[in-house]
């Protein structure tokens, strides 16, 4: 059994900065990508940022510049430093890890999603 627990996300005021937390566990024995979804209302979800098990990092344009990712490959934990946070950020924030585990190959699991707010 695998989780993703993530952590982190919460109410800022435009311009604020806020840092994701995912962390995997279980039976967990190779970890490929990480990486960070968003779903905002009455919008399609989409990738926000990713990061490879070798440290190579991919963003959506709008960004680019604000938001920086990063993981701990000895913890399975990947982060989303989110700064200049805008009101078009507010979303719902999944984490995404594909990996493969003692119970299946490699396959994607899913975070619960947290709640990133920007709004004065």
């Amino acid at each position: 059994q695998v989780q993703l627990v993530e952590s982190g996300g919460g109410l800022v005021q435009p311009g604020g900065s806020l840092r994701l937390s995912c962390a995997a566990s279980g039976s967990i024995r190779r970890v490929y990508s990480m990486g960070w979804y968003r779903r905002a209302p009455g919008k399609q979800r989409e990738s926000v940022a990713s990061i490879t098990s070798g440290g190579t990092t991919n963003y959506v344009d709008s960004v680019v510049g604000r938001f920086t990712i990063s993981r701990d490959n000895a913890k399975n934990t990947v982060y989303l430093q989110m700064n200049s946070l805008k009101p078009d950020d507010t979303a719902v924030y999944y984490c995404n890890a594909r990996l493969d585990s003692a119970a299946s190959y490699t396959r994607d699991y899913w975070g619960q999603g947290t709640q990133v707010t920007v709004s004065s």
